[in-house]
Parts: C-alpha cells; sequence; structure tokens
C-alpha cells in the first residue's frame, strides 16, 4: 500500500507532464488572446469602412457644390456681361430721335446708315476685349434755290445736337463723303445729292 501511494507521488511530481499542462495553458491563452484581438481589428475595420463611406459621400456632396458654385458664377459673370452690353450698345431709337430734331431747309434724308465693327485684342494683350466702332452715313438731297449751299449748314446742324456732340470721333468723327453735280427732275427743281459719314468714338467692351 505504501509502494502504491509513492508511485502515485511520484507520477504527480513528474516535470514533464507538468510543462505539458503548462504549455496547454498558455496555449489556451494566446487562442483567446488572438481571438479578442481578432475581434478588435474587424470591429475596427468596420468602423474604418463606416468612415470611409461617410468621407467619400462628404467629398462627393463638396465637389457637386463647388460644381454648382462655379455654375452660378459663370451664369452671373455671363448676365453681367449682358447686362453691360444692354446698358453700353448702340440704341437706334436714339439716333432716329436726334435726327428728327435736325432741320434744315430745303434739305431732306433720304437715307440713314448704321455699320458696326468689332475688333478684338490682340492675343497677348493683359485681359481680352472687344473694341465696337460704330459708323453712320446719311444721304440727303440739298434742293434748295442754289443747289449745295446747305450741305455746310446740315453738317453744322448735326455737330450741334448733344447727341453727336458727345459721341463724335475727336478725330474724322464728321465728313462729307460725297457731293453730286447740280441734277433735275422732270417737274422739280435742280438738287444735288450729297453724303455724310459719321464716325462714333469707340466702345471697349
Amino acid at each position: 500500500m505504501n509502494d502504491a501511494l509513492a508511485e502515485q507521488d511520484l507520477r504527480k511530481k513528474d516535470p514533464v507532464k507538468r510543462t505539458v499542462f503548462i504549455g496547454a495553458l498558455v496555449v489556451a491563452l494566446m487562442m483567446v488572446w488572438y481571438s479578442s484581438s481578432l475581434l478588435q481589428h474587424m470591429v475596427a475595420n468596420n468602423n474604418l469602412a463606416q468612415v470611409q463611406l461617410e468621407t467619400q459621400s462628404h467629398t462627393n456632396d463638396y465637389n457637386i457644390a463647388i460644381a454648382n458654385l462655379r455654375t452660378l458664377h459663370a451664369g452671373e459673370s455671363r448676365l453681367k456681361a449682358l447686362n453691360d452690353l444692354s446698358s453700353a450698345r448702340f440704341l437706334q431709337g436714339n439716333l432716329m430721335n436726334a435726327l428728327q430734331q435736325l432741320y434744315v431747309s430745303n434739305v431732306n434724308l433720304m437715307r440713314v446708315e448704321v455699320s458696326q465693327r468689332y475688333t478684338p485684342s490682340e492675343p497677348d494683350a493683359k485681359s481680352a476685349s472687344i473694341t465696337e466702332s460704330t459708323f453712320l452715313t446719311l444721304d440727303a438731297k440739298d434742293s434748295s434755290p442754289s443747289p449745295g449751299e446747305q450741305v455746310n449748314h446740315c453738317k453744322d446742324g448735326i455737330t450741334q445736337l448733344d447727341y453727336f456732340k458727345s459721341r463724335l470721333a475727336p478725330v474724322d468723327g464728321m465728313k462729307l463723303s460725297n457731293l453730286s453735280p447740280p441734277e433735275s427732275a422732270p417737274g422739280s427743281s435742280p438738287f444735288v445729292m450729297f453724303t455724310i459719314a459719321c464716325r462714333f468714338n469707340d466702345q471697349i467692351r
């Protein structure tokens, strides 16, 4: 009996069994730690994915807002350009109203022609612009007793009108571009045809 108990104590104190037990315990603890770490990693990845989705959503909203803002600014620029053009454009009605105030005896306006030319700025200019040049051609008929004597009076009358005072170019603003010899038609007194060419101040747009 004593021998059996002694043999049992010896088995309990066997260092190999103790080592195996401790090793198994360490492995179990490592498995628990690994499982815990894996779970934390999965949770962190899930949170990261959610944050990335939210960030992408905000980025898309920001890009849309920037695109809308650019479209708005472009529209405002076009509207401003249209307003500028509307306020500064050559108004035919104002011209016709001014010509109605022109009266020279025995002189009749036969034709009014307005032409405009637009010249873009040089490609290397600091800021792009367009120069608007406006020309007016007046064909008239002088049927005074001495045909042709009213031509200069007509020119003077035009230059005295306020509308033309502020608009005619300082150089070659007005000139007589054509004067016909005296003519006559059946049943009418002699007359001359003449043409006055006007150039208005250039406008830079």
